[in-house]
């Protein structure tokens, strides 16, 4: 139904566009951007997929050994059932600990999935945030009346400018960047200098007062032998 709706949508704006004036229409710039390619090959996206990557091996890999104890514990069960090595309600005991070993699995499966999709809208956030950020830039500075994102405008073919290349370019050049960016990075600058002055002011204390000891402990000495000479 969605899919109807967004090409009834896609149709009706290719309408009202094919209505207006010649010289109205000679001025409307159209371009398309593929927001799921960019995200794949800019600098942060590939770190972020790498992130997810390695966070999805290893939930695979539990699922895999908690499913294989699973599955030796059904094997008992059956083999024991067959043998009659276990009493009745010794395999009533045994069936009532698969079923809720089955049920925890598909439980931790569920949990996993949320993760995993919780994890990636929390990575990719921010960039998709910055690209939007840097399209607004590109459609006023280019003059472009609408940007299509191609996967949800329901866009097949269009002779229109694609963005794609132009965006991955502009960000992994560093724009777009935010101003909470910005600051981020002189906060983290600023405290590690301010770190190595407060360890360099510590030590120059050290060292003065370990220097200053040593020089009152030499003036006490020299008092001490020169009282002593007097009284003789």
């Amino acid at each position: 139904m969605a899919y109807f709706h967004r090409h009834a949508v896609s149709l009706v704006a290719a309408l009202l566009i094919s209505m207006m004036a010649p010289r109205l229409y000679a001025q409307v710039r159209i371009a398309v951007v593929d927001l799921q390619r960019a995200l794949n090959e800019t600098d942060d996206g590939r770190r972020a997929k790498a992130r997810l990557k390695r966070l999805f091996k290893q939930r695979q890999t539990e699922l895999d050994e908690r499913q294989n104890e699973l599955k030796a514990l059904k094997e008992e069960i059956e083999q024991a059932s067959e043998e009659g090595t276990l009493s009745e309600s010794a395999l009533r005991e045994r069936a009532e600990e698969y079923q809720k070993a089955f049920v925890e699995l598909q439980s931790t499966y569920m949990e996993y999935q949320r993760e995993l999709a919780e994890k990636e809208a929390d990575m990719t956030s921010s960039i998709i945030a910055r690209m939007e950020r840097i399209l607004v830039s590109l459609g006023e500075s280019e003059g472009y009346t609408l940007i299509l994102e191609r996967g949800e405008g329901g866009v097949i073919w269009t002779s229109a400018t694609d963005l794609t290349d132009n965006l991955v370019e502009r960000y992994n050049s560093g724009e777009g960047r935010s101003g909470d960016d910005a600051e981020g990075s002189s906060d983290s600058s600023g405290s590690a200098s301010s770190s190595s002055s407060s360890s360099g002011s510590g030590s120059s204390s050290g060292s003065g007062s370990g220097s200053g000891g040593g020089s009152s402990t030499k003036r006490r000495r020299s008092r001490s032998s020169g009282s002593g000479s007097s009284d003789d």
